[in-house]
């Protein structure tokens, strides 16, 4: 494993890279506002490096984050394309109409099925489970559908879920995504199967997406990607083989920030226990 070095800027790396895959939520945003200086970073990448991919475990298309990013304030300029956990998991839907499917989350996310000819059903009559998260994140825990799914485990129902994130930072809450239900589901004996960070499907997709904007071959040696999740961002790009350029401020602040700023050593010890590593480290994504 490889301990980060302490990076004070994009600006200090970026000479190393062609490519980014960077994630958005944490990174870009909070779900609330957008962070103004990471959305500068990565426009001064785009400009003067090469392609930026937002690739995201949002559980709908890329369209509707588009939308979010926008009314959020993030610039057009700052990104190249946007791959979503949602895009990628259509793949795996596409391959199991019609149904019927049980659906857990909220109506927001149903911009996932459109298109699809996907039938719905209750628990009771589906042959499969789809999840983009909580039907309430703000108030649903993962322990309220226990009983739930230990019913469908009994039929050997398989789950599909379109969002890896076990939670993501809402202003200055934490709360729940459909990863925390699907780790539930297959704590309980269930079988669980998604294509967001950190699988590789979703990699597929962003890594063809910087292929088509570069002049040259794609080397893996001159891509970098950017997360704070641990469990998704870090994990996903370790197993490619990726430089990590882990930012702390995201859902591991509470562990990794103190009154100075960055903790690197405290860094190192969560990346450690995970038994994951990174090459760079920065409080917040800044040029």
């Amino acid at each position: 494993m490889t301990a980060p070095q302490l990076a004070a800027g994009l600006s200090q790396i970026a000479d190393r890279y062609d490519v980014l895959l960077c994630d958005v939520w944490g990174v870009i945003h909070n779900g609330r506002e957008s962070f103004p200086a990471a959305c500068a970073a990565l426009a001064r990448f785009k400009a003067q490096r090469g392609p930026v991919i937002l690739i995201s475990n949002a559980p709908r298309p890329c369209g509707p984050v588009i939308e979010q990013l926008d009314g959020l304030g993030v610039p057009r300029g700052s990104w190249s394309r946007v791959v979503t956990s949602g895009d990628a998991t259509r793949l795996l839907l596409a391959q199991r109409l019609p149904g019927p499917a049980w659906k857990i989350g909220p109506d927001r996310d149903d911009a996932l099925y459109e298109g699809l000819d996907l039938r719905f059903s209750d628990m009771d009559a589906a042959a499969f489970i789809t999840v983009t998260g909580p039907y309430d994140d703000e108030n649903d825990e993962p322990g309220d559908y226990r009983e739930r799914f230990m019913a469908c485990i009994e039929r050997d129902l398989e789950m599909i879920c379109a969002n890896p994130d076990i939670v993501v930072q809402r202003g200055e809450q934490l709360v729940y995504c459909g990863g925390a239900l699907a780790q539930l589901y297959a704590s309980l004996g269930g079988r669980v199967t998604m294509a967001g960070k950190p699988y590789p499907a979703i990699y597929e997709l962003a890594l063809a997406e910087a292929a088509g904007r570069l002049a040259g071959p794609l080397d893996p040696a001159r891509m970098l990607c950017i997360g704070d999740g641990l469990p998704t961002d870090v994990r996903g790009a370790n197993a490619r083989g990726l430089d990590v350029l882990f930012i702390a401020s995201g859902i591991h602040g509470a562990e990794t920030l103190g009154p100075e700023g960055l903790n690197l050593a405290a860094v190192e010890d969560l990346l450690r226990q995970d038994g994951l590593s990174a090459t760079w480290a920065m409080a917040d994504l800044v040029w």
